[in-house]
């Protein structure tokens, strides 16, 4: 992975390297076209930040990109494999990757765009590209709660290890599947967990190995819950929860507020792309091409779901990019032929 040569012009930027984005520079270069991924973050900085004895819920060759097998000796991969992974499905197509920097802005219009970066040290760079693809996914921006005290240093949007909460009081807010395998993996190092939600039950969509598990912790009281309840204030020793029973207050060290992510609308509406307000805030999109209501400017992966955050996932997100590619190479081989 080289730092390329800004001012060059390349047929594909793509914004996001993750595996999605991934998916998008290889197909293009398979396309026989130019491309160059910047993400503001490391590859696969998503991916990174799980939890880091995580499995994935699915099996191998479905997070598979560039037809590059996925060798895994468990049915359900880590998320350690997957990292390996994806570092050498990169190295093989020496993919030209610029890690740790960050999309200010970008101007221009199709087939001549400047992409304005900052990198890590503050310092500004330029790459002009022909086409865009967005491919930021949603992980990096939490659905914050916007009570008094989330701003304290003990509130957590991410969940990596247990061992740093051993012995200690630990509440963790959500229902679905990364609140549930946090609370049982902090539970079972040592934590003392209590765990916070507003609907009646743990949602149904939690993983079927996963949800007998944290229920029966509830049962024994291993794992003390509170549902359809909610956290309405944070401080430094404790945290005060709304109840059915009225308000609670509950000793805590510290609060892991699971409760989702959305993708960069802001950023999307910025570069022109409109959002169907009345369908969970899809940005507009052509769904054979991907090519957005800004001409040159492809959508892949989650974003392409808006709100809907569990309709696309590696799995289908993976193929993004050859309907990119395919476009992309018809419309510059287009423009080369006049």
């Amino acid at each position: 992975m080289n730092d390329g040569i800004a001012g060059n012009i390349v047929d594909l930027l793509v914004i996001g390297a993750g595996p999605t984005g991934l998916a998008c520079a290889i197909e293009a270069q398979r396309a026989g076209l130019s491309a160059l991924v910047v993400d503001k973050g490391c590859l696969c900085n998503s991916l990174f930040h799980y939890p880091s004895n995580m499995t994935f819920f699915t099996t191998p060759e479905l997070l598979e990109i560039g037809d590059i097998p996925f060798p895994s000796p468990h049915q359900k991969p880590t998320r350690n494999e997957a990292l390996e992974y994806y570092r050498k499905v990169a190295e093989h197509y020496r993919l030209n990757v610029r890690q740790y920097e960050t999309v200010e802005r970008v101007t221009g219009s199709d087939g001549n765009f400047t992409v304005h970066t900052m990198d890590h040290f503050g310092r500004a760079r330029e790459q002009r590209t022909r086409k865009l693809a967005i491919a930021t996914g949603y992980y990096d921006l939490p659905n914050y709660l916007g009570i008094p005290g989330e701003e304290l240093g003990k509130v957590k949007h991410y969940y990596r290890d247990p061992h740093p909460y051993y012995g200690l009081e630990v509440v963790v807010i959500g229902g679905k599947n990364s609140a549930a395998i946090a609370a049982l993996d902090l539970w079972r190092h040592g934590a003392k967990v209590t765990l916070v939600h507003r609907g009646a039950e743990m949602h149904p969509h939690v993983k079927y190995w996963i949800l007998p598990d944290i229920n029966n912790r509830f049962k024994n009281g291993e794992i003390q819950s509170y549902f359809n309840s909610a956290v309405t204030q944070i401080r430094e020793d404790d945290v005060t929860l709304s109840t059915p029973q009225g308000e609670v207050t509950v000793a805590n060290h510290f609060v892991f507020a699971l409760t989702g992510y959305h993708p960069d609308f802001d950023f999307i509406e910025r570069l022109g792309i409109k959002l169907d307000e009345a369908n969970a805030r899809c940005p507009v999109c052509d769904p054979e091409t991907l090519e957005s209501n800004v001409a040159g400017i492809y959508l892949a992966g989650v974003i392409v779901a808006g709100e809907r955050t569990n309709e696309i996932f590696i799995e289908n997100g993976r193929f993004h990019g050859q309907l990119i590619a395919k476009n992309l190479s018809a419309k510059l081989s287009a423009v080369a032929s006049r």
